[in-house]
């Protein structure tokens, strides 16, 4: 008995010190009203704060030196809008419900455990664009200030450790203060340069790079294969804006703003900036030294070349180097932060223990170095297309199950539950369909079915993915979704407004209270036979089952008599709001 009283505190220790730990950042966690102080636009300026990264100038520029102007232009463009349509579904469940994005994959399609492979996916997204925003930092202080490039590796890693550790309050302040001085420091000089040279405008236009020119959709698709591996970017964005404040009448426009502009509207300015990469390399090419070749690549050369334009060259390389410093730094907190919480969330859930968010910060950087001294920045163009190809399977995946399964066939239950004990450990739906779309399209980037279709592998994922995601909704008849149709709490889990309601109920595990969309009704009974609740963040470290409510068998969706079923409140609360 007393090693069973033991195990039990043991299990409530590790609970109160992961809530304790997480009330920073909510690592795998719903964000409660109470941590959203921030008003809608000051939420949309710190998520679009995390696009500062000049990876996007260089894979424009490595696009446009292969394929040419045209046909960089063209593919930029393609992926832009499917990057939008399928991040908006995405972008919307998280602003609304206030939860990221493996939250929103466990009712999605995937289970409980299941939205862990899809959480790996954006964690290794994370560690390769740290080490590529990582590499350029280090490439700008090898050229200015002579520092070898494995140490600026170094440097650049260790210097977004103090602010990371912090979360997202300290997030929010350094994006909202370094965003103009960028904005000032990448577009002033760039449209000085349009306005007083005319030719490198004609010259940008005409540049058909390794390519004879000719506008071929293979090279538009190779083109935007390459963009569409930025889409995980959608997920960083979803960990600032899960913290939007609730959606009423009076702040209704500025939130629609500020979700389209920081949510699926991040690939607008990513797309622009992709452009301006191309145009720089260009640039380079024709105006400064044609021998620079795959070197006219690297944004610090760029920014160089566009400074010593309008100033002396000490002033220039000095320039370049802050730009590309506040940059790196603005990302990579960014995709510190985000790989931080994704791990964490891994690791907790399949171990029932929680180390600490600090412990993944380490583990998300140290990966990323190795990334860097492993010259990863050498293969950009290549990593990031074979990338896309799961990426894209993935998020299509997600977005179909929220536009089809939920709306259109509604079979996917409306709210994205993400409680244990609600779901189901796994589901086949989301499983089947990554699985299969992401195999696929990486046998034909591998050139299994012939060189014709290689160029169109992202397009397989994307297509396969979209089929595949209501066949097997329909197939399984939505059996795998949930295993609990009611959390066994009196009280409603929406406002009146459709927003997760704010009401607060107290976790017997931890002592502490926890808004009402967090919280369970408890297998355990109080002392006179009282409903006891538990917190999701208790039962994710609990083993023991011992707080779970027993499954329920799945009701239909609708009666022959045209009864509605326990979800249609929660619809018709959301259709009124």
């Amino acid at each position: 008995m007393a090693t069973v009283v033991r195990f039990t505190m043991n299990r409530a220790d590790n609970a109160r010190a992961a809530a304790e730990d997480s009330l920073e950042d909510y690592a795998f966690r719903y964000v409660p009203r109470t941590f959203r102080r921030w008003s809608a636009g000051s939420i949309g300026i710190t998520a679009l704060g995390s696009i500062a990264f000049l990876a996007d100038f260089s894979i424009g520029a490595s696009i446009g030196i292969e394929h040419g102007t045209n046909n960089a232009v063209l593919g930029i463009l393609f992926a832009s809008i499917i990057i939008f349509i399928v991040g908006a579904p995405i972008a919307y469940y998280a602003a609304r419900y206030n939860l990221d994005l493996d939250l929103i994959a466990r009712g999605s399609g995937f289970g409980y455990y299941g939205s862990s492979i899809t959480t790996v996916i954006f964690a290794v997204f994370t560690c390769i664009f740290f080490a590529l925003e990582g590499a350029i930092m280090g490439q700008g202080l090898h050229i200015a200030l002579g520092i070898p490039l494995p140490i600026g590796y170094l440097i650049s890693t260790v210097v977004v450790i103090p602010i990371v550790i912090y979360g997202m309050r300290a997030l929010e302040r350094l994006q909202f203060w370094t965003t103009p001085l960028w904005l000032a420091l990448a577009l002033l000089p760039l449209l000085w340069v349009i306005v007083s040279e005319p030719d490198a405008v004609s010259a940008f236009v005409s540049f058909t790079g390794a390519s004879d020119g000719e506008v071929r959709f293979e090279a538009i698709i190779a083109s935007a294969a390459v963009c569409f591996a930025l889409t995980p970017q959608l997920a960083e964005q979803i960990d600032v804006i899960r913290a939007m404040p609730p959606r009423t009448r009076a702040n209704r426009r500025a939130w629609w703003a500020s979700l389209l502009f920081a949510g699926p509207g991040w690939v607008l300015f990513s797309g622009i900036k992709q452009v301006i990469g191309v145009f720089l390399a260009v640039y380079l090419i024709t105006r400064v030294d044609p021998s620079l070749g795959q070197r006219a690549a690297e944004p610090v050369r760029q920014f160089i070349a566009l400074y010593e334009s309008l100033m002396p060259e000490w002033l220039a390389v000095g320039l370049a180097l802050i730009l590309v410093v506040i940059a790196q730094i603005k990302i990579n907190v960014t995709n510190a932060y985000s790989g931080s919480l994704a791990w964490s969330n891994v690791y907790t859930r399949l171990t029932k223990t929680y180390p600490g968010r600090s412990i993944f910060i380490f583990f998300n950087l140290g990966a990323a170095l190795a990334l860097m001294w492993m010259d990863v920045f050498s293969l950009i163009s290549f990593v990031l297309s074979l990338y896309a190809n799961v990426v894209m399977a993935w998020l299509v995946t997600i977005a179909a199950d929220i536009v089809v399964n939920k709306h259109v066939l509604r079979i996917s239950p409306i709210y994205p539950e993400f409680r244990r004990g609600m779901l189901r450990d796994w589901n086949p739906v989301g499983l089947v369909s990554v699985g299969l779309a992401s195999g696929l399209s990486l046998a034909a980037f591998a050139g299994l079915f012939g060189a014709d279709l290689r160029p169109f592998s992202v397009l397989i994922a994307i297509g396969v993915a979209m089929v595949v995601t209501p066949a097997m909704a329909l197939l399984t008849r939505g059996k795998f979704y949930l295993r609990r149709q009611t959390d066994g709490i009196a009280s409603p889990l929406l406002d009146p407004d459709g927003n997760p309601s704010g009401e607060r109920l107290r976790c017997h595990v931890t002592g502490y209270t926890f808004e009402r969309p967090d919280m369970l009704a408890s297998a355990e009974r109080g002392p006179h036979g009282e409903t006891q609740y538990v917190s999701s963040l208790a039962l994710t470290l609990d083993d023991s089952d011992q707080y779970v409510l027993p499954a329920e068998p799945p009701p239909a969706r609708m009666s022959r008599s045209g009864e509605r079923t326990v979800e249609m409140p929660v619809r018709e609360r959301e259709r009124n709001a």
